[in-house]
């Protein structure tokens, strides 16, 4: 007889429920989220089961400490998609209601009814998950920089319009050393005016710029004493005083995402596969630590280069219903995959002919910039299944050209 569990998570709490082949409802328990929960939950599935691990557990979430025990447990996880879940709901009864232990039941019947559309979550190794969770910190750190950066130049350009626009054309913007420096030495037009040359010189140094310091702090020096409007005094004096507690919340922020950089570049140097990944054109570290981390190093996890492409959103879409027939990209993907895979590939324009090949043949056949570039993605992902089974590096004769696929079927 199968068995089938699914486990809805809390915070304080969890709901397991275990159904058999036909559907009945064999066990619910619901335990707290410590370690005794844990051991009741495994009894619980001892009991249904001697051999429990071969029950697999169906979830909403890869994350906590639950999912983690049971993982260490030997316990098959499957992860389902919350989107996917509440779709469910409907096929079980026609009004829809909610309630822990309805929810508990629902998973555990979405895998008996379509366990194989559903895979148990990889199993890679802790190296590999540290390294996905200081990578999705590292990216979360710099988004969180550049939302404090777009704050804080609302906020000048309410009193400060010349340090709002000081280092508009430069790239980083407000996030540059010497842009910080400079705005946390005079945040405002009163103490800006009192900058001398030389102090903007000692400034730009001191945030480490090497080049052109003269003619920069002459730049800056004669925009702060440009006329311009300003705000009554004590206004001015409050406005500094916000953009001065947002300097200090992005100073924070930034110094912690390089701290975690550093500890992302040691992980991932101390990982086996990372020569692989390194050894792709336009793969720098950064885009390698990430690929890696959201990747996996489950040898296992995708059979074919096919099942990679769909996992990174590199596969088009299709409609085709009656007379309508649309094709367009996955849209609902992992942002952190489509993300990395537009930078590497519009990375590798410069770096690889085969890829500049293949990206100019794909615009001259009328694709757009990005249709092409997911193209691209396509055909590397496949050159990177292929390394990975053959323990090999990035060659472009061979790699490239074993990962071949009939461009056809990447749709547009």
């Amino acid at each position: 007889m199968n068995y089938y569990a699914g486990l809805d998570w809390g915070e304080s709490h969890h709901d397991l429920a275990v159904v058999d082949a036909d559907g009945q409802l064999i066990s619910h328990i619901r335990v707290t989220d410590d370690a005794s929960g844990l051991t009741q939950l495994l009894a619980a599935l001892t009991a249904v089961k001697r051999r429990r691990r071969s029950i697999p557990v169906g979830i909403e979430t890869s994350r906590g400490l639950m999912v983690a025990g049971l993982r260490k447990a030997g316990q098959p996880v499957v992860v389902l998609n919350p989107t996917q879940v509440a779709n469910y709901r409907s096929r079980l009864a026609p009004q829809r209601k909610k309630s822990d232990r309805g929810d508990a039941r629902l998973l555990a019947h979405i895998l008996r009814v379509d366990g194989d559309a559903h895979r148990p979550a990889p199993t890679s190794s802790p190296q590999a998950s540290a390294l996905r969770e200081a990578t999705r910190a590292h990216r979360q750190g710099n988004h969180t920089a550049g939302l404090l950066a777009r704050r804080l130049r609302s906020v000048l350009r309410d009193y400060y319009p010349a340090a709002a626009t000081a280092w508009a054309h430069l790239p980083g913007g407000l996030t540059r050393p010497e842009a910080r420096l400079i705005l946390t030495a005079a945040p405002t037009p009163t103490r800006a005016i009192r900058l001398t040359t030389r102090r903007l010189e000692t400034l730009l140094a001191s945030a480490g710029r090497t080049r052109l310091i003269t003619a920069e702090a002459t730049r800056l020096h004669e925009l702060f004493h440009a006329r311009a409007l300003r705000q009554p005094p004590e206004v001015e004096d409050a406005m500094g005083r916000h953009a001065a507690a947002l300097l200090t919340q992005l100073d924070a922020t930034i110094a912690s995402a390089h701290t975690l950089w550093t500890h992302i570049d040691t992980l991932a140097e101390q990982h086996p596969q990372t020569p692989i990944y390194r050894s792709f054109p336009g793969m720098g570290p950064l885009l390698a630590a990430r690929l890696l981390a959201e990747l996996g190093d489950d040898p296992h996890r995708f059979p074919t280069p096919r099942n990679l492409h769909a996992f990174c959103a590199a596969t088009p879409i299709t409609w085709a219903s009656g007379t309508s027939h649309k094709v367009s990209h996955r849209r609902k993907a992992n942002p952190i995959l489509a993300e990395t895979g537009h930078l590497w590939a519009f990375a590798t324009l410069t770096r690889s002919p085969g890829a500049r090949a293949l990206y100019d043949r794909r615009r001259a056949a009328g694709d757009h910039h990005p249709a092409a570039l997911r193209r691209l993605y396509a055909r590397l992902l496949g050159s990177l299944h292929y390394c990975l089974r053959t323990g090999s590096n990035y060659d472009e004769d061979r790699a490239f050209t074993a990962s071949a696929e009939p461009e056809t079927e990447h749709g547009t």
